[in-house]
């Protein structure tokens, strides 16, 4: 059974405790309420600054488990590992962080634990992945102490994560502990961008949240992976599992530019272990891409990793298979709402597509990227 269900990996809530804390502040993040002209409350989330529209329309959505299952059901997801959404607890002054880490870990864990079972089966509809406060001047006992309580909640598989880390990037050194109990505990880290990059790319031209939120947030994960790769993480802490969303933004497209760059770079040229090509064969890829050729070129790019590593005697055709085994289907849900309440989301409705549409994996592969790998790389049901 569980090689035919459908998981969705990348998709969001704002818990009931973190909904009540934005809508307390009066400055980005925050969630604004108002009354609309028909008398309704009509409560706007702000999580940038120079939001397009005044911020964008909030509703159960976002916070209700019910609402969660009805989405589910309605496109027959069979199971969701929820996250909370950015911007997470990167705005909060230290002890705020951790006590509300704290709080909203117990929380997300009831909100799963208490969900329904699959086809009255072992597995639950609902999994979830845990926060760290991370925030500067955080201590690292703290972080330790809150990845030791993920791992002891028993509905949560990993944890989410942004890309400043502690206030320094993902490749801070003072960070290194935390990944070896991560690795240590087998929690999955899945990476997702907020900040984007510098808006004065973007232009004067008023074209909504399109430039950041098509290109910024895939070009942040970009960055914070790459740094990542360049600091020797991956070769401190081999069986360390990072999940990346948005199908790794442009880094598949770019690694081979960056392995050349790096040959070239007396800086760096000796740093690595391996070519920088091997290390996204590491990685775990959501497949929230909507295009049938992007999903094959990036599990090209995976499958292919291989022959990079130093040693390797691998040549010949990447096996576009293999790659597939590290991409998971992925939602975004709640945000890109369909603009009528009775039509299906275009984000489930394509992204399934493309998974289906894909030259050269089999049926088999389809299954693993739609649900089998999250069985797999979760292990749910256990």
């Amino acid at each position: 059974m569980a090689s035919k269900l459908l998981v969705d990996i990348h998709t969001h809530v704002y818990l009931p405790r973190y909904a009540a804390l934005l809508r307390s502040r009066s400055t980005v993040p925050f969630i604004r309420s108002s009354t609309a002209h028909d008398g309704k409350p009509d409560e706007r989330l702000l999580i940038l600054n120079h939001e397009p529209s005044g911020g964008r329309p909030v509703g159960p959505q976002y916070w209700d488990r019910e609402e969660k299952l009805r989405f589910m059901d309605k496109h027959g997801i069979d199971i969701s590992v929820v996250s909370t959404a950015n911007p997470w607890l990167d705005f909060l002054p230290v002890a705020q962080a951790e006590s509300l880490a704290t709080e909203l870990n117990e929380d997300l864990e009831e909100y799963c634990s208490t969900s329904p079972n699959v086809q009255d089966g072992p597995i639950k509809r609902l999994y979830g992945f845990g926060l760290l406060p991370l925030v500067p001047e955080i201590t690292t006992p703290s972080l330790l102490d809150t990845v030791k309580q993920i791992s002891q909640l028993p509905h949560l598989r990993g944890l989410i994560m942004g890309t400043r880390g502690v206030g320094k990037g993902l490749d801070d050194e003072a960070l290194d502990p935390v990944w070896a109990a991560i690795e240590e505990a087998g929690l999955v880290v899945f990476l997702h961008p907020h900040y984007g990059v510098d808006a004065k790319a973007w232009g004067d031209r008023d074209n909504g949240h399109v430039l950041p939120l098509a290109l910024g947030f895939p070009f942040e994960t970009t960055i914070a992976t790459t740094r990542l790769i360049l600091s020797g993480v991956f070769d401190r802490y081999p069986s360390l599992r990072l999940l990346l969303a948005h199908s790794g933004g442009a880094l598949p497209q770019l690694s081979s530019r960056l392995a050349s760059c790096i040959d070239h770079d007396p800086v760096v040229a000796s740093r690595l272990k391996h070519d920088a090509r091997y290390y996204l064969g590491k990685l775990y890829l959501d497949a929230v891409a909507y295009g049938p050729e992007e999903l094959g070129f990036v599990s090209d790019v995976i499958a292919r990793s291989n022959r990079y590593q130093t040693g390797s005697s691998i040549t010949g055709a990447a096996n576009r298979s293999l790659g597939s085994q590290r991409m998971l289907f992925g939602t975004d849900h709640p945000f890109f709402p369909p603009l009528s309440s009775t039509e299906k989301w275009k984000s489930v409705v394509e992204n399934l597509e493309a998974i289906e549409a894909v030259q050269g994996w089999n049926s088999a592969d389809k299954a693993g990227v739609c649900g089998g790998n999250a069985i797999s790389l979760f292990s749910l049901g256990n």
